[in-house]
């Protein structure tokens, strides 16, 4: 099971960082597509303020925040998706 959310309020960045989580968990699901997945983007502040992100946008993984305050690239992305799910980052 991969949990992944996008913190943002809704800014530009925000959803750039949405577009980018979502097209690595694309490629992710077509090397595993039985892996189920949960993705949400949480826009609200007082939800928000629950994670330990000082700046938005942030990725976070399993609960745990890969990335505050930039877009990272999808195969970063891709990257922590494999880490949280135990996979080798070779493949």
């Amino acid at each position: 099971m991969l949990d992944v959310k996008v913190l943002g309020p809704g800014c530009a960045k925000c959803y750039a960082l949405e577009r980018a989580a979502r097209g690595a968990l694309e490629q992710l699901l077509q090397e595993q597509p039985s892996l189920n997945v949960r993705f949400e983007h949480i826009e609200d502040l007082l939800a928000i303020e629950q994670y330990p992100v000082l700046f938005t946008p942030a990725l976070v993984v399993n609960e745990k925040v890969v990335c505050a305050g930039r877009v990272p690239k999808r195969e970063e992305i891709l990257t922590w998706y494999r880490q949280a799910l135990g996979v080798p980052s070779g493949n």
